[in-house]
């Protein structure tokens, strides 16, 4: 059977196929012997280019160390460039343009710190010299310069300049440093304290410019760099020198004086008082104006550098607080009297009401000592008004001064304790506030101030009734006790001590005036309504049947009527010689005393004269007994109490 002709062209096809895998495998083997042949030669050739390699990488390092050598000594180059333009400018100093030399010397320390880090430069320890030296040249001439700016521009500030930042109040009516101003209060003239108090309170007070304001911050920078290069000792001591000197100079310019306690006291007291006066507006000037004004430029020249700001204002302002208060301080020593007690207040009242600027300006731990300075000189102030309350008491009580008033008026220590008085009450808060300073507990000041001043009132009243004991005519102790008596009350009803002692007060007193005015009046004209009593009287020869004419029913003797209006002539004539010498100075109460005396003596006398008058009328020289007619009588006690000298009366 034959083959098919499929599975021969099958067979031909399988006989080439496996020719060309014969021929690729002859062909694959034959390009493995080539390329084996090419890594050889490769190996050959890298190891024939190494050397070449080496050098080019060696090359190419050497350039890259020469760029950054370049680049280091550009960097040097231009800092040597810097200090000597730095140099340039230290050497003009700052004199010529002040900015530029800080400038310059901020360039200069950074040139130090930079050649401080590469000490590896040759020449590195040379230039740190030369840029050191530089350095201290540059901050002494700093140091020279913030001396004379601050010295040129400090200069102590004229008194009209001072005045002229005062609320128009308390400007002085003449140009004189020493003169009393228009808004300070003497004691002899007081106002109501309570409303100055307000007033000074919202009154506006323009502290001066002590340094231009365009040379703060050239001095706040001189002032930082030189603290930066370690001379803070030195700048703090020309800052404090200088300024210290302007303030006390401006203080001194104003009056203002440094006096002890012997000074004090060697004083007149007409002088001390004036210069108390002066010290409380001094004390309102130095604190509101001068320290409040120190305190601005002192913040702002060493502004960021707290611990120096403080200190520098103690030590600047040390000495001139010192001068104020050493004064203040001597007053609060110094021997106690009466008439200081109001100055004492005067002064109280400045340091309580500077108390919270005084806290403000000088805060800060460097300024403890001002501020402990300052409560302490308060506290004593107020000890010492509170001791010279004690001693006013007892010295009104003790009083023992024989100025005798012969007319019986008001005496001379009733009129000074009750004006005295009158002017504590103008001092009224003050003193609520110094008893706050010591009362104890559950105690309130408005009652310390009554019980204070009933004590002072009783004091007096003590010493008016030793007083009255030098009278030898009781009834004059009478009207001597009464005057006085009623002025203590009228002065108390028509001031604010009405108030603080009460109405009761008021009224047990105006019963004690009406008291003596009965006694006055029982004890000096008993006596003559005596001699118009004919009561128990026995008629004897001379008499006359009583009837219609009077009831003269007991039946008198013509001589027992002569006897007894003669005795009634001459104690009259008496009584009006001696009493009308004597005051009663008010003018109500002399009125009420005369109508008293006429609402007794009148009636009694009209009523003997109708009884007795026609028996003495029928006798002889009728005029020699019956003087007076009742309106005779009524128009001589219109004379009483006018305290008429003898040459008066007869005139």
């Amino acid at each position: 059977m034959g083959v098919p002709p499929a599975i021969e062209v099958l067979k031909e096809r399988a006989t080439l196929l496996r020719e060309s895998l014969q021929k690729s495998q002859t062909i694959t083997g034959n390009m493995v012997d080539i390329l084996g042949s090419f890594d050889h030669r490769l190996s050959a050739l890298e190891t024939a280019m190494r050397p070449t390699q080496v050098r080019t990488h060696a090359i190419r390092r050497a350039h890259e160390n020469i760029d950054k050598t370049l680049k280091s000594a550009d960097v040097i180059l231009v800092q040597f460039d810097i200090t000597r333009q730095a140099e340039a400018k230290i050497l003009r100093g700052p004199h010529e343009d002040l900015e530029s030399y800080l400038e310059a010397i901020d360039q200069l320390r950074r040139n130090v710190q930079f050649f401080t880090s590469n000490k590896t430069f040759k020449w590195s320890d040379g230039v740190l010299n030369h840029a050191n030296i530089l350095l201290s040249k540059a901050i002494m001439k700093l140091e020279e310069e913030f001396r004379q700016l601050l010295s040129t521009f400090s200069k102590p500030v004229e008194p009209d300049r001072l005045f002229e930042c005062l609320p128009s109040s308390l400007r002085p009516s003449a140009g004189s440093p020493g003169q009393q101003v228009e808004g300070e209060r003497k004691p002899s003239s007081a106002s109501n304290s309570d409303q100055q108090g307000k007033s000074l309170e919202t009154a506006i007070y323009k502290p001066p410019t002590l340094i231009p304001p365009r040379l703060l911050p050239l001095l706040h920078d001189l002032a930082l760099q030189t603290i930066q290069a370690g001379k803070q000792d030195q700048c703090v001591k020309i800052y404090c020198e200088t300024r210290s000197s302007a303030l006390e100079q401006s203080l001194r310019k104003l009056g203002v004086e440094k006096l002890s306690k012997e000074d004090v006291q060697k004083m007149p007291w007409e002088v001390l008082e004036a210069k108390i006066g002066n010290w409380i507006h001094y004390m309102r000037i130095a604190v509101k104006l001068l320290f409040a004004a120190e305190r601005k430029i002192c913040d702002q020249i060493f502004d960021g550098i707290n611990v120096l700001k403080d200190r520098c204002f103690a030590e600047v302002t040390a000495d001139s607080v010192l001068m104020l208060f050493s004064f203040g301080d001597a007053i609060a020593k110094s021997k106690r009297s009466p008439e200081k007690l109001f100055v004492l207040l005067d002064m109280y009242e400045i340091m309580r009401e500077l108390h919270s600027e005084i806290e403000t300006i000088f805060e800060g731990k460097a300024c403890s000592e001002t501020r402990d300075a300052a409560h302490n000189l308060s506290r004593r102030l107020a000890q010492t008004a509170q001791e010279t309350f004690g001693d006013f008491e007892e010295a009104v009580e003790k009083d023992a001064t024989k100025t005798a008033v012969l007319d019986g008026t008001v005496h001379p220590l009733t009129s000074y304790v009750i004006n005295y008085v009158k002017f504590l009450f103008d001092y009224q808060s003050t003193l609520k506030q110094l008893f706050q300073e010591f009362e104890k507990a559950g105690e309130d000041s408005n009652s310390q101030l009554a019980t204070v001043t009933m004590r002072i009132m009783q004091a007096l009243q003590s010493n008016l009734d030793g007083k009255s004991k030098q009278y030898k005519d009781p009834a004059l102790t009478y009207l001597f006790i009464m005057n006085n008596i009623h002025y203590m009350v009228r002065s108390v009803r028509r001031s604010e001590a009405k108030d603080l002692l009460g109405d009761d007060w008021v009224q047990r007193h105006r019963r004690i005036v009406q008291q003596n005015a009965n006694q006055y009046k029982r004890v000096a004209w008993a006596k003559i309504l005596q001699s118009l009593s004919v009561q128990g009287q026995s008629s004897s020869g001379g008499s006359i049947p009583g009837g219609s004419d009077g009831g003269n029913s007991s039946g008198v003797s013509r001589a027992t009527i002569k006897e007894r209006l003669k005795s009634f002539n001459m104690q009259f004539e008496e009584l009006h010689q001696r009493q009308s010498q004597w005051t009663v100075p008010d003018p109500e109460l002399r009125e009420s005393l005369r109508l008293a005396v006429a609402e007794v003596l009148l009636p009694a006398y009209r009523s003997f004269i109708k009884r007795f008058g026609p028996l003495i009328d029928s006798g002889k020289n009728p005029q020699k007994y019956v003087r007076y007619t009742p309106e005779d009588l009524e128009r001589m006690l219109g004379e009483f109490f006018e305290g008429k000298t003898w040459n008066e009366q007869k005139r």
